[in-house]
Formats: C-alpha cells, sequence, structure tokens
C-alpha cells in the first residue's frame, strides 16, 4: 500500500442526477430526487478515490461502512459536488469523512471506510462465501 495521503487529504467528484438515481422500488419511482442508494453509491465512488491511488498492482479496497445524513434533497438534473476529507489512515484502512452540496447548499454528509487488502486475500474470502452458498 503506498503512503501518498496524510489526514485532512481531499477528492473532489461531481454528479448529475439522473433518472437512473431517483428514489424507485418496485412499486416505482416515489420522488424525483436524488436516492438515498445512489447518493451511497457516489459517496462511496468519491471516497474510494483515495484508494485507487493508494492500493498496489496486487491489492484492491474493500468497503468497510458507510454513513449518509441527508440535510435536503437534489433534484433531478441537479449537479451534486462530493467532497471527501480523509480522517485517518492506520495501517490498512482508511476512514473518510464526506459532504454532498449543490451549490452552497448541503445535501448529505457522513463517513466511509475502506481497507485495501491482497486481492489473493479477497479471493480466499469470496471464495470461502461461495461454497456456504452451495
Amino acid at each position: 500500500m503506498k503512503e501518498v495521503f496524510e489526514v485532512g487529504a481531499q477528492k473532489i467528484y461531481e454528479v448529475k442526477v439522473q433518472e437512473a438515481d431517483i428514489a424507485m422500488f418496485n412499486s416505482g419511482a416515489v420522488h424525483p430526487v436524488y436516492a438515498t442508494f445512489a447518493l451511497g453509491r457516489d459517496a462511496e465512488w468519491c471516497c474510494r478515490l483515495f484508494v485507487l491511488e493508494m492500493k498496489e498492482e496486487e491489492e484492491e479496497g474493500i468497503g468497510t461502512f458507510l454513513s449518509i445524513e441527508h440535510h435536503s434533497p437534489a433534484l433531478l438534473g441537479s449537479t451534486v459536488c462530493f467532497t471527501a476529507t480523509v480522517e485517518s489512515i492506520q495501517k490498512n484502512e482508511i476512514i473518510c469523512s464526506y459532504e454532498a452540496k449543490v451549490g452552497e447548499r448541503l445535501v448529505a454528509s457522513g463517513r466511509q471506510g475502506q481497507k485495501i487488502l491482497k486481492k489473493e486475500k479477497l479471493e480466499k474470502l469470496f471464495g470461502g462465501l461461495s461454497n456456504l452458498n452451495a
């Protein structure tokens, strides 16, 4: 694992809210706003941008947790700007906080964690789990 970031480092990711991102379940669309699950996906991606630069070729990141606190909605067509900030890096784990905004308005905030592990270790873990599903 490359040690290229320190506490306080930031990454920015922007996304435009699309039809596929709105709150929708089996019963259909609920609201024409950025769904919590889509927001979580994009928050995790913003935090993962650090991992992409930290991991070695034989390593991969895996999420350990994600928290989301909604503060206001982001409408269909809105551009949401995520800012992820490194809170801590201990051994092979990176913890980030993030904020998602439309302009200056806070849409969501939260935290996300990832561990960087050898791909071989992940394959063994996943293989062991798939045997349990047989």
